[in-house]
């Protein structure tokens, strides 16, 4: 007798993920409007120097965004664990990360303390997250020359800067593709590059599966901080364009091997 394999079968709560994703959705936006009208107005025309006003609108955003993170995990939507993020928030440090879905940002600007970060230029546009951005002085990608310049001055000036190279997410079970501008900054700017590895099992949040395709059991959000990498010795080895595809490269491979594709 052949035994027929077993039909796939919704698990983990799958009906109240369901319910947990909608909320989760709608209290991000209910947030970005809350933090543009009235958390960030107030923030901005506290007394201070502009750099102490940049911050203060940092740290709203970072633990609105822990906090979202953290009702995703509680009411069951999702799992996660987060190897080595005392290592991340450092002076100088551009922090790399692959993109496999929507929330990879929440999850890093929610851990790391007072960072900078390289967003997509259309999100300017976006009602809930234009005042919020522009506050946190967030660097655009529009893909200009000054862009390159602007994330470079921030880590000189001691900043952490989180980028992601592929400028959009990752289509499953590919190898992420890196444009070669995050190893630009990080040759002019960074002290160090640190990069981090993401995964999530099963997918969910990809450019091809909307907010309401739940995956069958509960996804699990792996990100595991890498090894440091010493742009100086891609910078000091040969000229820019050169160092910057070698670094690339170097990027590519590392990712490669680190998330098994």
């Amino acid at each position: 007798m052949i035994a027929m394999a077993a039909p796939d079968r919704r698990t983990d709560a799958w009906a109240w993920r369901f319910v947990g994703t909608a909320l989760s959705f709608a209290l991000f936006g209910i947030g970005g409007i809350v933090l543009r009208v009235l958390v960030l107005p107030v923030l901005c025309n506290w007394p201070g120097v502009p750099e102490a006003r940049r911050f203060r609108a940092r740290r709203a955003i970072r633990k609105a965004f822990w906090a979202h993170v953290q009702f995703m995990a509680r009411t069951g939507v999702l799992d996660y664990r987060f190897e080595g993020v005392e290592r991340l928030g450092r002076p100088g440090q551009v922090i790399i990360a692959n993109h496999p879905s929507l929330i990879d940002v929440v999850f890093l600007i929610g851990h790391v303390r007072d960072a900078n970060c390289v967003v997509k230029h259309k999100l300017w546009k976006n009602p809930c997250m234009h005042e919020p951005i522009v506050t946190a002085q967030y660097i655009s990608n529009d893909g200009s020359a000054q862009m390159l310049e602007n994330a470079a001055e921030v880590l000189q000036r001691g900043e952490t800067l989180i980028v992601f190279p592929e400028g959009t997410r990752t289509t499953p079970g590919r190898p992420p593709e890196f444009h070669r501008g995050a190893a630009a900054i990080a040759l002019r700017g960074a002290s160090t590059v640190t990069p981090v590895y993401i995964s999530v099992t099963p997918t969910t949040l990809t450019k091809a599966e909307p907010w309401y395709r739940i995956p069958l059991r509960r996804p699990h959000f792996s990100l595991r901080v890498g090894e440091d990498i010493d742009p100086a010795v891609f910078r000091d080895a040969a000229p820019m364009p050169i160092a910057s595809r070698r670094l690339n490269e170097h990027l590519h491979r590392l990712y490669q091997r680190e998330l098994g594709l």
